[in-house]
């Protein structure tokens, strides 16, 4: 098993939880940083790692309350590995959560699972990522 990746959140950067020995796959809070590709490239590369020899099922949590574009692009490409990875032995699931009055996210949702070919499941909450976590912005 590959070693987890924890990033705390910030007010600008997501908390990112990926963890193959107690399969949690987590991605949450605001995404709005300034050089993305950096950001997420050791993300990237620990899926990448994480599919030589995944578990039996993966489920990936995005509940992102914004994302900035060039962070849309990063988790598209991480969207796109699951889709490279999708086979008939890796069950593999995307799980879109949207706040309840959040329309924008619940649309970008929606587009997410119309262009990919994976399994794609829209969840609404009324969780305020933020004030539940008492995280001054």
């Amino acid at each position: 098993m590959i070693q987890p990746i924890i990033f705390e959140y910030t007010e600008n950067t997501p908390e990112i939880i990926l963890d193959q020995e107690n399969n949690v796959f987590k991605i949450s809070g605001r995404s709005i940083v300034e050089n993305a590709h950096e950001f997420y490239e050791p993300v990237l590369q620990w899926f990448k790692d994480y599919f030589k020899q995944p578990n039996e099922s993966t489920e990936l949590i995005l509940y992102l309350e914004y994302l900035n574009s060039s962070s849309s692009l990063q988790i598209m490409k991480i969207i796109s590995l699951f889709e490279h990875n999708n086979t008939e032995t890796n069950h593999l699931k995307i799980v879109w959560i949207s706040d309840k009055e959040d329309e924008l996210s619940k649309e970008r949702g929606e587009e997410l699972m119309n262009i990919t070919n994976i399994y794609f499941e829209l969840k609404e909450s009324n969780f305020d990522y933020y004030e539940d976590f008492n995280f001054d912005i």
